[in-house]
């Protein structure tokens, strides 16, 4: 599975590819961050973050986009900001006909150092070891969309099997309902 993780933002977009399966050594094929001047109208912004990711979607092909649920914050301005780059990078996928997944920034801490209260350096410090890398991505945008990625590829099947799950009761429930 080769998941495209995004940490939405209008300054910096984080964006990193990893490829593998659950329970096994993962591999990251590509991290960075699509930068935006903060002085330059919010159009040319959001086309600018738009390109960025076109072009990391082109090079790497994911199979699936994983981006951060924006929440509130206090500072509404900032959260505005991160919900379009959020928008854009799930019209890019969905352009493409690529599954968008949705994570919270509690559930990929979580998944990626145990606790949903890990702070950035700890998130940081876990993607270096999952991946095997020589030193924590930088900027701390980069190392998030790397655990965005990694967060889907070990949530997915599960995800998936709870899905299954559910439509089989729904379709069961339905036909009794019927007969």
């Amino acid at each position: 599975m080769r998941v495209m993780g995004v940490d939405p933002g209008l300054t910096r977009c984080g964006v990193g590819v990893v490829e593998g399966v659950a329970g096994r050594p993962l591999t990251m094929l590509g991290v960075g961050v699509v930068r935006t001047p903060a002085d330059a109208d919010l159009s040319l912004r959001l086309l600018a973050v738009e390109q960025g990711l076109e072009q990391w979607l082109d090079e790497h092909r994911p199979e699936f986009v994983a981006v951060e649920r924006v929440f509130s914050q206090h500072n509404v301005s900032t959260v505005m900001g991160t919900a379009q780059a959020s928008a854009v990078a799930m019209l890019c996928a969905a352009r493409r006909g690529i599954p968008v997944a949705l994570h919270t920034p509690s559930e990929v801490k979580a998944a990626v150092t145990g606790t949903g209260r890990a702070d950035k350096a700890q998130v940081g410090a876990m993607v270096t070891r999952l991946l095997r890398l020589s030193a924590p991505p930088k900027p701390a945008d980069a190392a998030d969309a790397l655990a965005l990625a990694i967060c889907h590829i070990w949530r997915a099947p599960a995800q998936n099997r709870l899905q299954r799950a559910v439509a089989l009761h729904t379709a069961h429930a339905t036909k009794g309902r019927t007969a």
